[in-house]
C-alpha cells in the first residue's frame, strides 16, 4: 500500500497517539490534531525525532468554524484516512449531571465526528478515496450507570456511520467504527478513580468487579490491537467493509 496522510483528532496522547505511532511506523504521514497546540506539537516532534513522517494540526472539534478551516490549512496534505478519535469522560448521575458538560461529551464525540467527516469528504469524493474509522466503545453497544453523555454519544457514531456509508456508498470511501472495552490509557485510569468515588469501593473493586468482570477473557485492550484493526481497515483488503462496528471486547457482548 502506498503512503497515506492519517488526521487523527485527540492525536497527542492515549488511543490516538498509539495509532498515530503504529501507522506512521508503517510508513504513513499522520497529522496529529489536538486542541492542546504544545501537546501535538510535542507529540509529532516525538515521532519525527524516530524518524517517522508527523505534524501537528490545532482543532477545537466542537467549532464548526475550527474544523471548516481544516482542509484549507492543510491543502498540501490532502486527508485519505480520517480518525475521529478525540474524546473526554464524565462519570455522574443523570439528575447530578452538569448539563454544560452532557452537551461537551456530545459535542466532542458525536458532533465533532460530524463536522470533520463533513469538512473532508468534498475532497476524499473529488480524489474517489477515503478511510474514515470513528473509535466508538463498548458503550457503543451496551450502558452503563453514570455514562449516560458518552454511551449517547458513542451510540451515535453507530448511526452516523451507518447513514453515511448508504450516502457514500458510490465512491471508494468506507466508514467504520472500532468499539473497544476498556483500554487502559489516562483517561480510563481517570475513570478508575471515579468509579472508585461514585460507587463507594476501592480502585481495585473498580477494575475487577466492574470493568473486568463482563469480559470472559477478563483483559484491558491493548492500544497496540486498535492501531492493527486501523491498520487493516484502511488496507486495500477492507475496501468493501462499510458501516460496520468492529467490537473488541473480550467476549462481553456475547453474554
Amino acid at each position: 500500500m502506498s503512503s497515506l496522510n492519517v488526521f487523527i483528532t485527540g492525536g497527542a496522547s492515549g488511543i490516538g497517539f498509539g495509532i498515530a505511532s503504529a501507522l506512521a511506523a508503517s510508513g504513513h504521514h499522520v497529522i496529529l490534531a489536538d486542541i492542546n497546540e504544545d501537546a501535538a506539537n510535542s507529540a509529532a516532534s516525538q515521532l519525527s525525532e524516530q524518524g517517522f513522517s508527523a505534524s501537528a494540526v490545532v482543532v477545537d472539534v466542537t467549532s464548526a468554524e475550527s474544523v471548516s478551516a481544516l482542509p484549507g490549512q492543510l491543502q498540501d496534505t490532502p486527508v485519505d484516512v480520517l480518525v475521529n478519535n478525540a474524546g473526554i469522560q464524565h462519570v455522574a448521575k443523570l439528575e447530578e449531571f452538569p448539563a454544560q458538560k452532557w452537551q461537551q461529551l456530545i459535542n466532542i464525540m458525536l458532533v465533532g465526528p460530524a463536522l470533520l467527516t463533513q469538512a473532508f469528504l468534498p475532497d476524499m469524493k473529488a480524489r474517489n478515496f477515503g478511510r474514515i474509522i470513528n473509535i466508538g466503545s463498548i458503550h457503543s453497544l451496551v450502558a452503563s450507570p453514570y455514562k449516560s453523555a458518552y454511551v449517547s454519544a458513542k451510540h451515535g457514531l453507530l448511526g452516523l456511520a451507518k447513514t453515511l456509508a448508504l450516502e457514500i456508498g458510490e465512491a471508494d470511501i468506507t466508514v467504520n467504527t472500532i468499539c473497544p472495552a476498556y483500554v487502559k490509557t489516562p483517561l480510563v485510569e481517570k475513570q478508575i478513580a471515579d468509579q472508585a468515588k461514585e460507587n463507594g469501593i476501592s480502585e481495585e473493586q473498580v477494575i475487577n468487579e466492574i470493568m473486568l468482570k463482563p469480559m470472559p477473557k477478563k483483559a484491558f485492550i491493548t492500544i497496540e490491537e486498535l492501531a492493527s484493526t486501523a491498520q487493516f481497515l484502511i488496507s486495500d483488503a477492507a475496501r468493501n467493509i462499510t458501516a460496520q462496528t468492529l467490537v473488541l471486547d473480550g467476549g462481553w457482548t456475547a453474554r
